[in-house]
């Protein structure tokens, strides 16, 4: 039976999580459809990977225009489901496709790796049919809860899927012998970040000095930057992040994300975060790929010292993408993993 697939996107990361499984299911006969919330990369993402999708709009921020914004969401979603007449829905953790799916009586499969998300657990996981996490996800989410022993990022970071361009050293005009560091900040503005201040002004800016003395810095940032680092801001093609990371020789800042793709990619990563992240977590304690610290100001000053001593290690390359390799071996393809369930619903 062919079947049809929506697959909702909330945030940048999700194209790159569900982008192999449609191009599976779609050689496989099947039918996907992709909608968008315009956030951010996104929508360049779907254009860039060749990916058509319809427009549910902006999200608001603050806790009233969330659930605005919600109301609306689902309105877009279902409408455009009448339309479409999916078999199943597909997202990572947002309520939106979960909702509408359980009012026309659909499967909704949901993915989650980000634990302290209260408040899309709620309005989502009462509505899905089955929610898939990492086997180290810290939180017990009933039975529909179902644990695969992987990360999110080997749904697109896998060696089945990527091969790294080294091509991004002439674009970043570094020599291949040479150390660069990839430091990330982030807005804040999620729902599941309320509360988060992250890295201080202060500590930024003592960050990127310090770093520079050992290796040259190229910061990616969700917000404005301050005047003094904008000269540090990376600018390069948004399909081209991966390769830069993986030739890097440390990611430092605030995105688990960011560190897991670093980890996934064999390439040491500083996250620093209140709440942490069981896969942050895992990476750190199996296989020495991340190294997890708070957004206190002790510990701000820990992840500096912390970065410092790996740039200072004379064979770092060598280790971690021996240690990559040992992840990999540990490791299933998330996206194979995504082809298999959704199937069964066939």
């Amino acid at each position: 039976m062919q079947m049809r697939i929506l697959i909702d996107i909330n945030h940048p990361a999700h194209v790159h999580y569900f982008r192999n499984f449609a191009r599976i299911m779609r050689e496989k006969g099947h039918e996907t459809l992709f909608v968008s919330r315009n956030k951010e990369m996104a929508q360049r993402l779907l254009t860039l990977y060749n990916i058509p999708y319809m427009d549910r709009g902006k999200g608001r921020n603050g806790r009233i225009g969330k659930f605005m914004y919600l109301i609306y969401a689902d309105y877009q979603l279902y409408k455009i489901s009448l339309a479409f007449n999916p078999d199943l829905y597909l997202n990572f953790l947002h309520p939106y496709p979960s909702q509408v799916a359980t009012l026309l009586g659909k499967p909704s499969l949901v993915f989650s790796d980000t634990e302290h998300a209260s408040l899309h657990h709620k309005l989502t996981v009462p509505f899905a049919t089955k929610v898939y996490t990492p086997s180290c996800y810290k939180l017990d989410l009933g039975e529909k809860q179902v644990r695969f022993n992987s990360f999110m990022e080997l749904s697109y970071l896998h060696p089945s899927y990527y091969t790294p361009d080294p091509s991004i050293l002439e674009l970043l005009k570094v020599q291949a012998d040479e150390k660069y560091v990839i430091i990330r900040f982030v807005s804040w503005a999620a729902a599941h970040d309320f509360d988060h201040t992250g890295m201080s002004a202060e500590n930024k800016l003592k960050a990127v000095r310090e770093l520079s003395k050992l290796a040259k810095v190229f910061i990616t940032s969700e917000g404005a930057l301050p005047t003094k680092l904008e000269q540090y801001r990376i600018s390069i093609p948004v399909d081209k992040m991966h390769d830069a990371i993986y030739y890097s020789s440390l990611v430092f800042g605030e995105s688990a994300t960011m560190a897991s793709e670093a980890a996934v990619l064999g390439t040491p990563a500083i996250f620093m975060d209140n709440d942490g992240r069981g896969y942050t977590d895992e990476e750190e304690r199996k296989y020495g790929l991340v190294f997890n610290f708070t957004e206190s100001e002790t510990d701000q000053q820990k992840a500096i010292a912390k970065a410092m001593s790996i740039l200072k290690e004379n064979n770092g390359r060598q280790k971690y993408k021996s240690l990559r390799n040992k992840l990999l071996e540990n490791c299933i393809d998330t996206t194979q993993f995504m082809v298999n369930e959704v199937l069964s619903y066939q």
